[in-house]
């Protein structure tokens, strides 16, 4: 027998996982694994189960949203153990699981852990803190922790989509400046930023496939500076549509590190979860950091 990790966040998405429970750890079981549950009670709960655990157990199996996989993810990495990392996306928009085309069905994806392979995937570092998919701020960033988890819970996705509505009516540009590992700078007013390592943000933003590599030891910086006027908005939402990036609003580049300034009141997300404000921010790739389970011709 082996043993497994599985973390559970009962209040994800809209608590489908904790309705499934037992159809999971049967799976696993099935699979000769003895499984090891952990449900979450608060913050920091997942990070440090999976920290506890990660030298005692063959794999970890996240179940919950992108903030649970969040601290399951710093947990390994504080470990500093290799163990693989499985993923049973059941939050309410589960960025870093598209990004892998793992399976939003909860059994299936916990049958795609017993038969999928460990991949190699990048992991990205905001100052002290790990994100596995992004690193955001301006419009659309707050949708994730401002929106009530009763109105994730009852709309899912569709919370994500009226909050940004909500925000179109708040438009405001920040002053910034990014600075590149060459020595080159990048300062405007932005609406908009994001640093990832990911195909979807918030639901909202899906970037090109062609220019993603989730193990290619670079982030994508995504810039969209203020509009002068309705039409400049309208060309830059079509070439965000288009997934072209060739508008003079936008700045689309990988980088393996960026230094960020800011200002001082400006909140973050880092994978869906606020983020104080960072006057200056190191920003790094981490080269093939985690091994993530991956269903057999899935990605």
């Amino acid at each position: 027998m082996k043993n497994l990790l599985l973390i559970i966040n009962p209040c994800a998405g809209q608590k489908k996982a904790k309705k499934l429970l037992a159809e999971i750890i049967d799976i696993f079981n099935r699979a000769d694994f003895t499984v090891i549950t952990h449900i979450t009670a608060g913050p920091g709960d997942a990070e440090a189960a999976a920290a506890g655990y990660a030298g005692q157990v063959e794999r970890i199996v996240c179940c919950g949203g992108d903030g649970t996989f969040n601290e399951t993810v710093s947990g390994v990495l504080k470990s500093g153990t290799d163990v693989p990392i499985g993923y049973i996306p059941a939050g309410s928009t589960n960025d870093f699981a598209a990004s892998l085309r793992l399976s939003t069905d909860l059994l299936q994806a916990a049958r795609d852990v017993v038969q999928g392979q460990p991949r190699h995937v990048d992991i990205g570092m905001f100052g002290d803190r790990y994100f596995t998919y992004v690193a955001s701020f301006g419009v659309f960033t707050r949708i994730s922790y401002a929106t009530p988890q009763g109105m994730k819970n009852l709309l899912g996705h569709a919370a994500y989509v009226l909050g940004s509505i909500q925000e179109l009516s708040q438009l405001r540009a920040h002053r910034l400046r990014f600075t590149l590992p060459d020595g080159s700078c990048i300062e405007d007013d932005f609406l908009f930023g994001a640093i990832s390592n990911t195909t979807s943000v918030g639901g909202v933003l899906t970037l090109s496939q062609d220019r993603v590599d989730m193990a290619d030891g670079q982030l994508e910086l995504l810039l969209i500076r203020a509009p002068r006027d309705l039409l400049e908005l309208s060309e830059c939402v079509r070439c965000l549509q288009q997934k072209t990036y060739h508008c003079s609003m936008i700045t689309f580049l990988s980088t393996e590190s960026v230094t960020v300034s800011a200002p001082e009141d400006l909140y973050w997300t880092v994978d869906g979860e606020q983020e104080a404000p960072h006057a200056q921010a190191e920003v790094t790739c981490l080269r093939h950091a985690i091994r993530v389970i991956t269903r057999q011709g899935g990605c």
